[in-house]
C-alpha cells in the first residue's frame, strides 16, 4: 500500500532539540531546598534486622529525615508496572524486619547533600541475625530450605514453602506417547545467566508539592500510569493527589518498567514538605532489576521425514528475591516460543522460585530470549540427528500464514491466552535471504576444520508479540488548532524509541496532512490520557491503533464541518494534504479555514476527539538470523565476522527507526552473548557491578551488521504495522552457539560465552 506519511523516514519530531541538548531529562531542573536521598543496604543475603538504631545519624546537621521498617507503613505491593490486577505477587514493602539480598533497603537518609547523607548512613547501627540463603534455584525448592518469603501479609505467592513465585503447566495432546513414537528425539538444557540493562541514565525521581499541595512525580520510568497507581496504594493517599511526568529519558529497557523509587521519594516529600531526589550510582544500579536467570529444557520429537509432533519445555526462573514479573516473564518463555513451530503435542512446564540474590525483573525480549536460547540450539540437535540442513528442517515446521497453535489460546502472560491466526507472516523470504548472504551452502560441518581459528556458521527462526491481547489498552486525544495544525496527547512513553515521532506519523497519515503539523505531548497523568506504558511491544501496535482510531474520528469533524462551509453532503467532501475539497465542484476550504469557523463563526465546536484502542490479537513479528564467527581454539576467543538479520514486522512506519532497533537489539544481544555476567561470591555478594569489570559492548565491538526489513501489511495493526523492538534481541545466544558448535564441535549450556568458558569446553572434548 501507498502511503503519504507512513512507512516514510520523516525528520524525528524530538531530533533537533536531542542534537542540540535542549531536551529535559529528569534532573535537568532545578529545585530550592532539594533533599537528596540515600539507602541503607543489607549486607547480608538473608536475615532479620533485630535492632536499627538512628540517633547518631539523626543529630548530623543537615539531615532531615531518616526512614526504616519502625516508622513506616507496612503495606505489601508489587514493584511490577504491570495492568491492574497485577499478576505479579505482592511480597514487596517500603522496609522490612527481613533482608533478602545483598543490596536490600534498610533505611534511607533525606539530607541537603549527597555527602552528608553518605555521612549520616555509617552512623546508624544495625544488628542483623543471619539466617541461611538460597543462591541456587534447584536449592530453593528442596524441603530443607529455608523459606525467603514466610510473612503472612504477603499474597499472591504460589507455594512459600517451596519458594515458588508462580507455577503453571499447560498440555495439549500426549506427550509422553508422541515422545514415545517419535522416530528421533532431541533433548537440550540451557542455564541463561544475569544481566543488567544498563542504560545510559540511570533510575532517577525527583519529587515535589505543587501550590496546591498534590505531589508531583517527575521519574525516568517506562509506566507513568502504573507509576500512580502504585504509589496512590503504597503511600496510601488518593490517585488524585498524584501527577506523574515522564521527561526525556535516557535509555531503559525494561528496568525502568518497575515502580520501586518513586514512592520513597514521594514519602519524604510529603513528610518534609520539601521535594526529594533519588538518583542510583552505576553500582546501585546493577542492583536495580535484572534479566531473569533460567534453566531451560526442551525436549523435541520428529518423525524421519524432520515433521515435529512434540515439542516440551520446561523452565525454572530465578526471580530472586522477590516476584517483580516472576509470573509473567516466565510465561513468555513458552508462549513467545512454542507457537513458531507446529506439532500437535505441546507441554509447557514453568516455575518460578525465590532466591537471595538480586531481583529480576522486566528485560528486553522478557523471557523469550531465555526460551529461544534452548529451543533453537535443541532444533540443531534435532537437525544433526535426522541428519538434515537445520534450514530445511525450520522451513519444514514453521508456523505459516493462515495457520494456528493451540498454545496462543493455552498460554498467554500471566493467564490463558486468546486463540489467533497468523495473517502476515514473511519468514521464507528472510530465511533465503539470509541464506544467500552468509553464504549457508558452503557451510561445512565441524570435522573438516584444522588450524588454530575455524570458523562456523549458525541460525534460528524466532517470533515474539505486539502488546498483550485483551489487556494493553492505550488513548489518545487530538485537536485541531486555528491555524490547521493538530495537538497530540498521548499517553505512550518514549524510551528513545522513537515512538513520539512514529505516533505523529500515525496521526497525520490519519489526518490526511504532515507530520510537523502534528504536535505532540506525552507521559504526563495530568495532561495525557491513559496508556499502560512502553512494554511487551505494544506502542505502535497498541498506542499506534489509539492513535488512527481518535485521527479517523476527528477527521469524520473536519469532514462535517467542511461539508456545511461548502453546502454539500459530507460523502462529497474528500480531504489531501491540509485541504477538504468538494468532489463535485473542486471547491476548497484549508484545515485552518475549517478550525477557525468551527471555533468562531457558526454550530461552534472543538474539533477532537479522545479514542482507545484495545486488540484481541497479538500478531508476531518474525525474524531470521544467520551469524558467522571465527573460535580461536588456543584462547577459546570468539570474533563475530558476520551478523546478518532479517525482520518482518509488518508496516515499518518509520523504516530507518524499525532498522535502529533491530540493531540496537542485536548489539544488546550480542553483548548478553559474549561478553555480560554477573559474579557473585559466597555469600550472595555481586563482585562486579562496574563497567570495569561487567563488560558491555561499545562502538568497537559491534561486527559487521546487514539488517533488513521484510515489508508484510498486518490487518490488525495501524496501517499494517506489528512491533519490532524486542525481537531483535533473542537471535544471538542460539545462534552464536549453533556456529559455535558448527565451528569446533563443543555445545554451551550456560553463558556468556567468554574465552575462559569456549576454552573450557575444548579441553573438555
Amino acid at each position: 500500500m501507498k502511503f503519504k506519511e507512513v512507512n516514510k523516514n520523516v525528520n524525528k519530531v524530538d531530533g533537533l532539540s536531542l542534537a542540540t541538548g535542549r531536551a529535559k531529562f529528569v534532573d535537568d531542573v532545578d529545585f530550592k531546598d532539594l533533599l537528596i536521598i540515600k539507602f541503607l543496604k543489607s549486607p547480608i543475603a538473608h536475615g532479620i534486622i533485630r535492632s536499627i538504631d538512628t540517633s547518631k545519624a539523626e543529630k548530623i546537621k543537615g539531615v532531615h529525615l531518616i526512614l526504616h521498617h519502625n516508622n513506616c507503613p507496612y503495606i505489601s505491593h508489587t514493584t511490577a508496572g504491570q495492568g491492574y490486577p497485577e499478576p505479579s505477587p505482592y511480597d514487596t514493602y517500603m522496609f522490612d524486619k527481613k533482608v533478602r539480598y545483598v543490596g536490600d533497603y534498610v533505611a534511607l537518609v533525606a539530607a541537603e547533600t549527597a555527602d552528608i547523607a553518605e555521612k549520616a548512613l555509617k552512623k546508624i547501627k544495625v544488628e542483623y541475625e543471619e539466617l541461611p540463603s538460597i543462591l541456587d534455584p534447584h536449592y530453593a525448592m528442596k524441603k530443607n530450605a529455608p523459606i525467603i518469603h514466610d510473612e503472612r501479609s504477603s499474597t499472591g505467592i504460589y507455594n512459600k514453602k517451596k519458594n515458588i513465585a508462580g507455577h503453571v503447566k499447560v498440555q495439549v495432546g500426549n506427550v509422553e506417547r508422541a515422545l514415545k513414537d517419535s522416530d528421533v528425539v532431541s533433548e537440550f538444557e540451557v542455564e541463561t545467566h544475569y544481566s543488567q540493562h544498563t542504560p545510559i541514565e540511570p533510575h532517577i525521581t525527583i519529587t515535589y508539592l505543587d501550590e496546591k499541595g498534590r505531589l508531583i512525580i517527575r521519574t525516568s520510568t517506562q509506566v507513568p500510569y502504573h507509576v500512580r497507581r502504585i504509589c496512590a496504594h503504597v503511600l496510601d493517599i488518593p490517585e488524585k493527589k498524584i501527577r506523574v511526568i515522564k521527561p526525556r529519558i535516557g535509555g531503559a529497557f525494561g528496568t525502568k518498567q518497575e515502580v520501586y523509587l518513586e514512592y520513597y521519594a514521594g514519602r519524604v516529600t510529603l513528610l518534609t514538605g520539601l521535594p526529594a531526589k533519588i538518583e542510583l550510582t552505576r553500582e546501585e544500579e546493577f542492583l536495580s532489576r535484572t534479566r531473569h536467570p533460567m534453566i531451560v529444557k526442551i525436549k523435541l520429537g520428529a518423525s524421519k521425514k524432520g515433521i515435529l509432533n512434540v515439542i516440551d519445555m520446561d523452565v525454572i526462573s530465578n526471580t530472586g528475591a522477590y516476584g517483580s514479573h516472576a509470573l509473567t516473564v516466565m510465561f513468555n518463555a513458552g508462549s513467545k516460543c512454542l507457537p513458531l513451530y507446529k506439532a500437535e503435542n505441546v507441554r509447557f512446564v514453568g516455575t518460578t522460585v525465590y532466591t537471595n540474590l538480586p531481583v529480576a525483573g522486566a528485560y528486553r525480549g522478557y523471557g523469550a530470549t531465555q526460551g529461544y536460547a534452548a529451543l533453537e540450539q535443541a532444533m540443531d540437535v534435532l537437525a544433526e540427528k535426522l541428519n538434515m540442513d537445520p534450514v530445511k528442517l525450520r522451513l519444514l515446521n514453521h508456523i505459516k500464514k493462515g495457520e494456528t497453535s493451540p498454545i496462543f489460546a493455552a498460554l498467554g502472560e500471566g493467564k490463558k491466552g486468546v486463540p489467533q491466526y497468523i495473517k502476515s507472516i514473511r519468514l521464507d523470504d528472510i530465511i533465503e535471504w539470509g541464506s544467500k548472504k552468509i553464504q549457508w551452502e558452503k557451510r561445512k560441518p565441524y570435522t573438516k576444520k584444522t588450524g588454530r581459528y575455524r570458523k562456523g556458521k549458525g541460525m534460528g527462526i524466532f517470533m515474539q508479540g505486539s502488546g498483550i491481547p485483551l489487556v494493553d489498552m492505550a488513548s489518545a486525544s487530538i485537536k485541531i488548532n486555528d491555524d490547521g495544525s493538530f495537538n497530540l496527547l498521548v499517553g505512550a512513553t518514549d524510551l528513545g524509541t522513537g515512538s513520539d515521532t512514529v505516533l505523529s506519523q500515525i496521526a497525520a497519515e490519519a489526518l490526511k496532512t504532515t507530520t510537523d503539523n502534528i504536535v505532540i505531548y506525552s507521559s504526563d497523568t495530568d495532561m495525557t490520557p491513559f496508556d499502560v506504558g512502553a512494554y511487551a511491544s505494544s506502542t505502535t501496535y497498541i498506542s499506534g491503533g489509539a492513535v488512527k482510531v481518535t485521527g479517523e474520528k476527528v477527521l469524520t469533524q473536519i469532514k462535517k464541518v467542511a461539508a456545511e462551509m461548502l453546502k454539500c453532503d459530507i460523502k462529497d467532501i474528500e480531504c489531501e494534504n491540509r485541504i477538504a475539497k468538494n468532489k463535485k465542484n473542486n471547491k476548497k476550504k484549508t484545515y485552518g479555514d475549517i478550525a477557525k469557523y468551527g471555533l468562531y463563526e457558526k454550530n461552534q465546536f472543538q474539533i477532537g476527539y479522545i479514542g482507545s484502542h484495545i486488540s484481541p490479537v497479538s500478531p508476531p513479528p518474525f525474524m531470521a538470523v544467520f551469524a558467522e564467527i571465527e573460535v580461536d581454539i588456543w584462547t577459546g576467543k570468539i570474533k563475530v565476522l558476520k551478523y546478518v538479520c532479517g525482520v518482518d514486522c509488518g508496516t515499518a512506519i518509520h523504516p530507518k527507526l524499525a532498522e535502529g532497533q533491530v540493531e540496537g537489539a542485536a548489539v544488546n544481544g550480542l553483548s548478553y552473548a559474549l561478553t555480560e555476567g554477573y559474579i557473585f561470591d559466597k555469600k550472595g555478594r555481586m563482585l562486579n557491578n562496574n563497567f570495569q569489570d561487567y563488560k558491555i559492548f561499545n562502538i568497537e565491538d559491534i561486527p559487521k551488521l546487514e539488517i533488513k526489513l521484510f515489508p508484510s501489511y498486518e490487518p490488525s495493526g495501524p496501517y499494517g504495522a506489528k512491533s519490532v523492538s524486542e525481537i531483535g534481541i533473542n537471535g544471538p545466544v542460539p545462534v552464536l552457539s549453533n556456529a559455535l558448535y558448527n565451528a569446533v564441535g563443543v555445545r554451551p549450556t550456560r553463558y556468556p560465552l567468554s574465552s575462559e568458558y569456549v576454552l573450557k569446553l575444548l579441553e573438555e572434548k
